[in-house]
């Protein structure tokens, strides 16, 4: 195996030996494949992600054609119209703009107010989850948790979340290296569907407002901060996207590493107390999102090699997490750790907003498992998504 083939089913169930050795192999590497620079190590992506010569988009700057890149074709056109209007996809002003509205729902005190509503919601789903004797977890727990969180703050209506999650990972499925034309046209078709109940329902809000933040998002008055219709379907979609595709994949990664350390498991078990480091270490050591990519909007050199303007860089998120020279045995799971400094909600602009309440939904699904269902076991090996840039698994099927 090569030290990187983000399609090998090896590679896919267990990248963090191949990292190792593109590490040692030196700071940045060019991969073929996908036409990137690939950057392993957690200084580097540490500081790239905060240098603002790189950017998540270019066409505030340049176009296609300057850029030496082939416009998408005309088909694909409403995920790129969704997608690009996210604030994930935007550089400052509007970046900033974007970013100052939706932060005043993401302040502490708002996602402190949000902490009851997250532990009874814990509760009830694992509490049926013992009912049956077990389940999916996957299924079960850990995606109708976050979902129902970020449906309740957009003020999605319960009858209407059914096709949020299947929306999501159509168009998430955009995000990983080299998509299929398979891919796009779910993507695409998700977009048109999910945009359309959204443009729906922000009419429904114009005409009379809630306490939700589409609402919220609607009425703000500030002229400068006023979205566009398409910003506000943008923003809604980032945040149910980004806002669980996380928090449900750390939650089954998580437990799977648990029940593989048993002797962490059993330490956890003993002592909650161990909840909030535990979280931090379950997203360092099983990363929920591998990679990230940034353009070279102004050349940059790293470690004597020049990345031209034009590039894409990638940020191994697994890779810097798992680096020796900032983590002492990164292969190994300790819930202890204090000195954790991981990377998996990104830095700098574009770290993520939702970090607090994907930091609640995990210690209150955690909390709600450890102490209801006190023997849940592993009840079959689960099976990897094939998918790279978001890392999760199929299922995750426990007995309790």
């Amino acid at each position: 195996m090569t030290a990187f083939d983000p399609w090998d089913p090896d590679f896919l169930a267990d990248p963090y030996p191949s990292y190792a050795e593109l590490r040692a192999r030196g700071r940045v590497q060019y991969f073929e494949a996908t036409n990137q620079w690939l950057v392993p190590h957690h200084a580097d992506v540490s500081a790239l992600l905060r240098d603002r010569r790189l950017g998540r988009a270019y066409q505030h700057r340049f176009t296609h054609e300057d850029f030496g890149r082939t416009a998408p074709p005309p088909e694909h056109e409403p995920f790129h119209t969704l997608n690009d209007h996210g604030m994930l996809d935007l550089e400052p002003p509007d970046h900033t703009r974007i970013r100052r509205l939706v932060s005043k729902a993401f302040t502490p005190r708002t996602v402190e107010r949000l902490k009851p509503y997250v532990a009874k919601l814990a509760g009830e789903l694992v509490d049926r989850l013992v009912e049956k004797g077990g389940g999916d977890l996957l299924t079960d727990v850990a995606e109708p948790l976050p979902v129902a969180v970020i449906a309740e703050m957009l003020g999605i209506p319960e009858a209407d979340r059914a096709p949020l999650r299947p929306w999501s990972a159509e168009i998430c499925g955009m995000y990983e290296l080299n998509p299929s034309e398979e891919t796009a046209t779910k993507a695409v078709r998700a977009s048109v569907e999910f945009s359309a109940y959204l443009r729906e329902l922000i009419a429904e809000r114009r005409a009379a407002p809630g306490d939700d933040l589409i609402s919220g998002l609607i009425e703000a008055h500030d002229e400068d901060d006023r979205l566009t219709e398409q910003e506000m379907i943008s923003t809604a979609v980032l945040l149910l996207n980004a806002g669980h595709e996380a928090t449900v994949n750390a939650t089954v990664n998580g437990w799977y590493a648990l029940f593989r350390n048993p002797a962490q498991l059993a330490a956890l078990r003993a002592d909650h107390a161990l909840i909030p480091t535990a979280i931090e270490e379950l997203m360092r050591y099983d990363t929920p999102l591998q990679l990230f990519e940034r353009w070279v909007l102004d050349e940059v050199e790293i470690d004597g090699t020049t990345i031209p303007r034009g590039a894409e860089i990638a940020m191994l998120f697994g890779s810097a997490n798992h680096d020796p020279a900032v983590f002492e045995a990164p292969g190994t799971l300790d819930l202890t750790r204090r000195d954790n400094p991981h990377i998996s909600f990104s830095a700098g602009i574009h770290y993520c907003i939702g970090a607090p309440l994907a930091r609640i939904e995990l210690a209150a699904s955690m909390t709600a498992l450890l102490e209801r269902a006190p023997n849940l076991t592993l009840a079959a090996e689960p099976q990897r998504k094939p998918n790279f840039v978001i890392r999760g698994l199929e299922g995750l099927a426990v007995t309790v």
